[in-house]
């Protein structure tokens, strides 16, 4: 399968290219020519499928075109070491948590599947990627993403990791999870925002001199091998609906699932989900305070703007990437040679995304509302979500929100709201008792290049 930029002013690439590249050098994102629709037959037995089962039938119809099956296979197996379980808040809501991976985010799931996907396609037989040395990943992160990829990447021969992310801006542990690995990750604390991290990324991406250096790709869901295998656990939360509810249940036609939404990368691979066939009546995209895409929900236009900290940092981006990618899926059904504005996606979007948006004390009571309602902790992002669809699901309707990170990632931050004490997991506790390795970095694209260049 082709891949072409949400730009269009690119040349189409193979899988493998789309990959190694990270961004279409137009600085557009990288979208398939097609989306292979799953048969109705997958869907009549997917409640009686494991987690690897269905992903890989999922991955089938993503990369079935550019890689053996029996590698696709060990691929998608070797990522999904761990459960994605679902899990009955009350008798209209269920959280779908993302949380039991390496890193305890769900990110997880795209980072060890990006690794491995990377590995396969960028590394020759001898292991040598040339004149320019190891493959260079480059990161920004509002949280969970520099860990998983990260860790996701930890030790790979052959491949060097540098993760940006804006100083004070991420919690204790989510730090811990990246700036303690040495090895072959290197972290860089930015003084600025996320969007500062992103756009030095995407700066280095279109510099002439670093990529006649470097060997450059992003693991951001910028990366489609990063934000396509979000849709596996979509289609195994349906599995698991299905199984709780019953065959033949109304609620099933009635399933609206609620993302937490920052760089939009998770729910646009549910929304290509949903394109494959998965019977998904609706999305809800709940925004922190940096709500730009609710506002273009209400009004067509999209204007981003600087970023607003909020607790629920994660979510902290006040110019998602991945929203190109949302206005080429619903433009017009078809691939176009001209790029797409958002006020042309804009009535179709709607008929499929309805937004909502809560400031910090709203989070606030949505995590009070989760517990003292339904005895049920979330993070501030799963609040985000389990708000939203206490306020938006209508009669008949059945909601699945993403509980996209442990709780105990915000320890501080939960605790004082809900009056109670987080466990951390184990997992979590020995990154704890690492020590913070990072180099300060300024937000200015000069002094980045620089300190890639001195690492030569």
């Amino acid at each position: 399968m082709k891949y072409y930029s949400t730009n269009r002013q690119a040349p189409e690439v193979s899988l493998s290219e789309a990959v190694i590249k990270g961004l279409a050098p137009d600085k557009g994102l990288y979208m398939p020519e097609s989306i292979h629709p799953l048969p109705q037959s997958f869907f009549d037995h997917i409640q009686d499928m494991t987690l690897q089962e269905i992903a890989f039938e999922v991955a089938k119809a993503f990369f079935g075109d550019d890689i053996p099956e029996n590698d696709l296979r060990h691929i998608v197996y070797d990522t999904l070491q761990f459960d994605i379980p679902l899990v009955k808040v009350n008798p209209q809501i269920y959280s779908l948590e993302l949380y039991h991976g390496p890193t305890c985010a769900f990110k997880d799931v795209g980072a060890r599947f990006m690794a491995r996907l990377l590995s396969y396609f960028a590394k020759p037989a001898d292991g040598n990627t040339g004149s320019k040395g190891n493959i260079h990943v480059l990161v920004a992160t509002s949280g969970d993403t520099g860990s998983a990829v990260a860790n996701g990447f930890l030790g790979v021969p052959g491949i060097d990791v540098t993760v940006l992310y804006p100083q004070g801006k991420v919690s204790e542990i989510q730090e811990k999870q990246f700036t303690t690995l040495g090895q072959n990750i290197t972290a860089l604390e930015v003084d600025g925002v996320f969007d500062d991290c992103q756009r030095l990324v995407k700066e280095a991406f279109m510099d002439k001199e670093l990529n006649e250096k470097f060997f450059l790709t992003s693991a951001n869901s910028i990366n489609v091998a990063r934000f396509l295998p979000q849709a596996f656990y979509y289609f195994y939360a349906y599995a698991q609906i299905k199984k709780m509810l019953g065959d033949g249940n109304a609620a099933l036609d009635n399933v609206v699932v609620c993302v937490p939404s920052g760089n939009f990368g998770n729910i646009c691979a549910g929304l290509f989900g949903k394109m494959m066939g998965l019977p998904v009546k609706r999305f809800i995209a709940s925004n922190n305070a940096n709500d730009i895409f609710f506002q273009y929900l209400a009004s067509s236009h999209y204007n981003p703007r600087a970023t607003q900290a909020t607790i629920a940092n994660a979510m902290d981006v006040g110019d998602p990437s991945n929203f190109a990618r949302i206005v080429n899926l619903f433009g017009d059904g078809q691939h176009k040679a001209e790029k797409i504005q958002p006020e042309d996606a804009h009535e179709a979007i709607c008929q499929l995304i309805s937004g909502a948006t809560y400031n910090d004390d709203q989070i606030r009571e949505a995590m009070r509302l989760a517990l003292s309602a339904d005895g049920y902790v979330c993070d501030p992002h799963g609040a985000c979500g389990y708000q939203a669809l206490a306020d938006g699901l209508q009669p008949g309707e059945v909601g699945i929100f993403l509980e996209t990170a442990h709780p105990a990632k915000f320890k501080d931050t939960v605790e004082a709201v809900i009056g109670q004490t987080v466990a951390i997991p184990e997992t979590l506790q020995r990154f704890m008792n690492g020590k913070k390795q990072t180099l300060p970095m300024t937000k200015e694209f000069a002094d980045f290049k620089a300190h890639l260049l001195a690492s030569l």
